[in-house]
């Protein structure tokens, strides 16, 4: 479990994490990705769990992305294995998976 010794087990993001089935969603997400524009670029778990912050937050695109580079229970909610600064994905990417 990364961040393991640096969260707590009982915050909303990381008890989220454990009940959302990644690997089914993973499996419609590529499945539904057009075969014309190629492989999907970003990771499924990441870019779902984009949105599901997204939603969950009543956000909008640039918020969510600085939200969840502010925050280390977002990004571990993202699947990634260390806290970065960075963003992890630009905005404009999730006008673009909404088309």
């Amino acid at each position: 479990m990364p961040f393991e010794a640096k969260l707590d087990e009982n915050n909303r993001w990381v008890v989220l994490s454990k009940i959302v089935p990644w690997e089914e969603f993973a499996q419609l997400y590529y499945k539904n990705f057009k075969s014309n524009r190629g492989v999907p670029t970003k990771d499924a778990r990441l870019v779902l769990g984009v949105i599901i912050i997204k939603h969950i937050m009543k956000s909008d695109d640039r918020g969510v992305i600085e939200m969840i580079r502010e925050n280390p229970y977002m990004q571990y909610f993202l699947g990634l294995e260390a806290f970065t600064y960075e963003q992890v994905m630009t905005p404009s990417l999730l006008v673009s998976i909404r088309k």
